[in-house]
């Protein structure tokens, strides 16, 4: 039996999101106006270096490069900065024709010395909240319009003469007056952008600097602190990759201690940005970003918070409840084949907090752009009154620290909280006797726990597919180390963990100060009539060499496992997912599957279970289901075991091996087929176009909401086919009101006395999207 619907919206949330976009607006074909202007040339692009030289050698280098590869016709962009005589890992070049470009960065990539090159991007932020308004590049996250220093305690370690002083904190943002009344020890002003300004003409950076640092009205956690004022946005909250990448290379060089990023976006694929942090946390910067506005949805997590050497911060309000638009973990790097990892990795308040308005006074803001900057001001002033300890700080550290000390809410989800609330006074305790150690991220995994979902949610049992854990390894003793052998599991026999079979995929490197663990579990043969909890721990040997010193460390640590099973349910209570076939965004450009959402040009939170259907994964175990989630292609499941596939949102291609196992599936296995699917329409997809300024060049998806052709060659043999007709609309579905956004519909269907086809007069979305492209014009 095969049940095809099209794509009817069940969750509101889906229409409630915002995503942070890297991209240089959406446009209609040759008319519709960009959201903001770029005065970058054409054609330009970061060349990263694998060492650091000074301009003189770079140049050489260029020179050198360029002739070898036969490309006489280029330019190099001087960047006037504070860093400009600083040695530097980058340049940023320009090349003349871009018909040429990609043949010669192949050329250039073939330098020794040549690390990579990418395009340089443009990226707009803006403060001002709205759903009508596209919103691209990596952003300042959004602060909606108390003194939270002594509900945070900070006060108590005033009094002790504990301040922040004697550690450098620089801020990333927008600026800061010099004469600012609130700031006691503003030590250097930088300007990265193209403005001839120092000062904060939005009033972002003052309030992130005075959340910090405010010496008086509204006061900052760490008012004795030595702040660094980095202007990386223009007054038009504009900013350059390349802009970033000099005020990271001279955060080095200062070095900076805490860093604070009140900003975030969805590409974890910029390379030259995100190897930067890297190459920062390897230099014992700690850095500290926001997580991101896209609550309440989960895997909405924004970069480089998602980082795992970064302190990823979301918000709570002052119910001590995780904010409603603080974003949720897991992250999405690891999907299809794997699962996300935990994060946030600490949450603190960020709902109407009080900060420095930026001519003096205050004002109430939120955001998770709110509470990253309270996390930095809590780690500089815990820093500060261990300045003994200052030299086994690193971000690992400190992030173990504020881990262990957070007070874990009792109503959020480990992907909602992550490790808990932040608890200075406890971290001012643990710093205060800490020895470097070695600590997993979870420390374990318990499915009893409701903390823990969604493992908590659903039994594993014989025959179904891994549940599958990413713990992050946090190294507290040095910037590097190594998993000696392959990680043991020891299943406690006295405690049923004999049914499990336990898989462990890791790093075999940890760098910089993380790594990180994937256990995959399943039930054995032991195991299919077992009814109760198995228990286990799995013990991995890392070898360290520590800093100062010229001995190893072998470090041996434990990850227990608690994990619920039961007996095999039947087959009509089993469903299995299709993870495998979905993409998002990024690699490739995959648009957004409701078109009304101009905000979101892009579908970058991938489709799971347990991110944007986490609603669906609910009421269907509600329901009695049992779901599994197959991350292989369709050859690899056995459709004996099933009841059901269901297929959401496909963008992959099938497989001919696939297209033909489904069929077999169905009418020979007894296999019913679900499938949902958005719009498709190649006339759409081009006017949904966008131009990117860096490479001048047009991007146009690489499918529609689905990829209806590829679903229509699976469904070809039942003789069923999706059309391109883009369908919105409310419907009713006997008693129910319905709402389909951006869906398809049938083309093609055979008709039985089974048979149920639902007709519905609804609006045709496609052509009223290529009207009022038109109209612009």
């Amino acid at each position: 039996m095969l049940l095809l619907i099209t794509r009817i919206i069940l969750f509101s949330s889906i229409f409630t999101s915002n995503k942070y976009l890297k991209i240089y607006g959406v446009q209609c074909t040759h008319a519709e106006k960009v959201i903001f202007e770029s005065k970058i040339l054409e054609n330009e692009y970061i060349v990263q270096y694998r060492h650091y030289y000074f301009p003189e050698a770079r140049r050489k280098y260029l020179n050198a490069a360029f002739r070898r590869a036969n490309i006489l016709e280029w330019n190099l962009v001087e960047r006037q900065n504070a860093a400009r005589n600083y040695p530097s890992d980058f340049d940023l070049i320009q090349l003349e024709y871009s018909d040429l470009a990609t043949t010669q960065i192949l050329q250039l990539e073939l330098h020794p010395l040549v690390k990579k090159v990418s395009p340089q991007r443009s990226v707009k932020r803006s403060l001002n909240y709205n759903q009508t308004r596209e919103r691209i590049g990596r952003q300042i996250l959004r602060a909606i319009p108390t003194q939270i220093t002594t509900m945070l305690q900070a006060n108590v370690l005033w009094d002790m003469g504990i301040t922040g002083a004697g550690v450098k904190v620089a801020v990333f943002d927008t600026g800061l007056a010099k004469s600012h009344p609130h700031f006691r020890r503003v030590k250097e002003r930088t300007n990265w952008t193209n403005e001839k300004s120092l000062d904060d003409g939005v009033s972002h950076g003052t309030f992130v600097a005075g959340v910090i640092a405010s010496a008086k009205e509204c006061l900052g956690l760490a008012p004795d602190v030595e702040l660094h004022i980095y202007r990386v946005f223009t007054n038009s909250q504009v900013s350059y990759t390349s802009w970033f990448l000099d005020a990271f290379n001279y955060a080095i060089f200062k070095k900076i201690k805490v860093l604070n990023l009140s900003i975030g976006g969805p590409d974890f694929l910029d390379h030259p940005f995100v190897d930067k942090v890297l190459e920062l946390s390897a230099n014992k910067v700690i850095m500290i970003s926001a997580i991101g506005n896209d609550g309440p949805l989960f895997g909405t997590l924004n970069n480089p918070g998602d980082q795992s050497d970064v302190i990823g911060v979301g918000g709570i309000n002052f119910e001590h409840k995780v904010a409603k638009f603080s974003s949720r973990g897991m992250t999405t790097w690891e999907l299809p084949w794997g699962y996300g990892r935990l994060k946030p990795d600490i949450v603190t308040f960020g709902s109407q907090v009080k900060g420095s308005n930026v001519h003096g006074g205050c004002r109430s803001l939120s955001g998770t752009s709110v509470a990253s900057p309270v996390v930095a001001g809590a780690v500089a002033l815990i820093a500060s009154g261990a300045l003994s300890k200052l030299n086994i700080i690193n971000p690992s550290s400190m992030k173990q620290i504020l881990m262990e000390g957070a007070e874990r809410l009792p109503d959020n989800n480990m992907f909602e909280q992550g490790h808990g609330k932040l608890d200075i006074l406890k971290s001012m305790q643990l710093l205060l006797t800490y020895e470097p150690k070695i600590t997993l991220s979870p420390e374990y995994l318990d499915t009893t726990e409701s903390y823990m979902w969604p493992y908590s949610s659903q039994p594993i049992y014989y025959g179904s597919m891994p549940l599958i854990a990413n713990v992050t390894i946090l190294n507290g003793i040095a910037v590097t180390g190594v998993i000696k052998d392959a990680p043991l599991w020891h299943p406690h026999t006295d405690k049923h963990g004999n049914v499990l079979n336990v898989a462990v995929y890791y790093s075999t490197n940890l760098w910089p100060w993380s790594g990180w663990m994937s256990v995959h579990i399943v039930v054995n043969e032991k195991g299919a009539n077992f009814k109760g909890v198995a228990e286990g721990h799995i013990s991995l040997e890392i070898e360290c060499l520590q800093e100062q010193q010229e001995s190893k460390i072998v470090t041996k640590i434990d990850f227990p496992l608690k994990v619920t099973v039961i007996p095999k349910p039947p087959r009509n209570k089993r469903i299995i997912w299709d993870q495998y076939h979905s993409l998002k965004y990024p690699p490739g450009y995959i648009p957004r599957d409701n078109l009304k959402i101009k905000s979101d040009p892009l579908d970058w939170r991938a489709d799971h279970l347990h991110t944007n259907f986490r609603d669906l994964y609910t009421h269907l175990r509600n329901a009695g289901y049992y779901i599994e989630i197959l991350r292989k292609p369709y050859t690899c499941f056995n459709a004996s075991d099933y009841g059901t596939l269901l297929i959401v949102d496909s963008e992959e291609e099938f497989f001919d091996a696939e297209i033909k196992k489904i069929e077999n599936d169905v009418y020979n296995e007894g296999l019913s087929v679900v499938v949902f699917a958005d719009w498709y329409n190649t006339t759409v997809m081009k006017k949904i176009k966008f131009f990117d300024e860096n490479t001048r060049q047009w991007w146009i998806p690489d499918t529609g909401g689905s990829n209806i052709p590829a679903l229509n060659e699976l469904l070809k043999p039942y003789g069923i086919a999706f059309s391109d007709f883009i369908a919105e609309g409310f419907f009713a579905m006997g008693d129910h009101s319905m709402y389909i956004a951006s869906g398809t519909t049938l083309a093609k269907i055979p008709r039985g006395n089974d048979d149920i086809v639902i007709g519905a007069e609804l609006h045709d979305q496609g052509f009223e999207l290529k009207l009022n492209c038109a109209n612009n014009i």
